[in-house]
């Protein structure tokens, strides 16, 4: 078979494929109401709603900067059984299914889970059903993201650079601040990206460990799942907020995507 042909059977079958991912878009913009959007964008539930996921995603995305480059950076260094048990259960979260991170998040930090307990009787500290609720089960679906784009960032530099810092003097700390932070930019300026995509579209954990009170844990897809039942014109405006933010990622990011290839 030539490299720029595609048999007849392919090419329907991959029609089908596109079909399938097209038509619930196309449903989504053609049943739109178009005509009270800006209505809709402008209540006071949906922009209290849009506010709080711009906080709890940005919050879940700097906590995943915070934590999750140096857990690349250890990705990065070991080899072996170890690197590979960190691994899983580093990515583990991007196949879990999301209620199921909920419920774990629950079972570890609830007010009776292993951390949560203590933390309630110690210090009266309640995280379930509060705002930090929202950001951590944001943080846990999403960092994954960041952690792997690093990971692979880290992967690819040079390691002269490193050496040469080395041989004029520089230390472990200083190494990584003035020459392996300023080479890894773009990998973490496309992880942090991805990952706040990530935190801003998740339902399942957040609902689940969160709960839905508006205006303290209630999301944009949390609203957009209360107010198919209520206000369904509503739902179709913020799902098509979130459709252009995942647009706009999949678009700025596939240069990056296609070079790594």
């Amino acid at each position: 078979m030539s490299q720029g042909r595609v048999p007849a059977a392919l090419l329907a079958l991959a029609g089908l494929g596109l079909l399938f991912f097209l038509l619930p878009l196309l449903g989504l913009i053609v049943r739109a109401p178009w005509d009270q959007a800006i209505g809709a964008i402008g209540s006071p539930e949906t922009g209290t709603a849009l506010g709080l996921s711009l906080f709890c995603s940005l919050a879940a995305t700097a906590v995943a900067l915070v934590l999750g480059i140096p857990l690349a950076f250890v990705l990065s260094k070991t080899t072996g059984n170890l690197r590979s048990v960190i691994r899983a259960l580093t990515t583990l979260p991007m196949v879990l299914p999301p209620v199921v991170g909920g419920v774990a998040l629950l079972l570890a930090f609830g007010r009776k889970g292993l951390v949560g307990s203590i933390l309630y009787q110690a210090f009266g500290i309640q995280i379930p059903f509060t705002t930090a609720a929202a950001v951590m089960a944001e943080t846990f679906v999403a960092m994954p993201f960041l952690v792997i784009a690093v990971e692979g960032g880290l992967r690819s530099l040079d390691p002269r650079y490193e050496e040469a810092a080395r041989a004029l003097g520089a230390r472990g700390w200083m190494v990584f601040a003035r020459v392996t932070l300023p080479l890894l930019r773009p990998a973490i300026f496309s992880g942090a990206v991805l990952c706040w995509a990530r935190a801003l579209g998740e339902f399942g954990a957040t609902i689940t460990f969160a709960g839905n009170f508006p205006g303290r844990t209630q999301t944009v897809p949390v609203a957009v799942y209360v107010a198919l039942e209520t206000r369904p014109e509503s739902a179709i405006v913020l799902s098509l907020i979130l459709l252009a933010v995942s647009l706009a990622v999949l678009v700025g990011m596939r240069d990056r995507w296609l070079g790594a290839l």
